[in-house]
């Protein structure tokens, strides 16, 4: 194996926007997370429920239009 070639391996910390930090082994000296399973809602329980039904019903109306109109003219033809 070359020698000098390879990054430094050691201690290192890893910081959650919470304020969370661990202690670990990396290449790097600090990582910088936006979230952790701390914070995260999943695991807080704090999880929101989005209403998906109405994005799938507003899909469905914006393209039934072009789906309509391609069907009359397949028809035309």
């Amino acid at each position: 194996m070359k020698k000098k070639i390879h990054p430094e391996y050691g201690p290192s910390k890893i910081l959650c926007a919470c304020g969370e930090i661990w202690e670990t082994k990396s290449t790097r000296k600090e990582v910088k997370v936006g979230i952790c399973a701390k914070c995260h809602p999943f695991f807080t329980g704090k999880q929101k429920l989005v209403d998906t039904a109405g994005r799938i019903e507003r899909f469905n109306r914006r393209y039934a239009a072009k789906t309509e109109k391609t069907e009359k003219a397949e028809k035309a033809q």
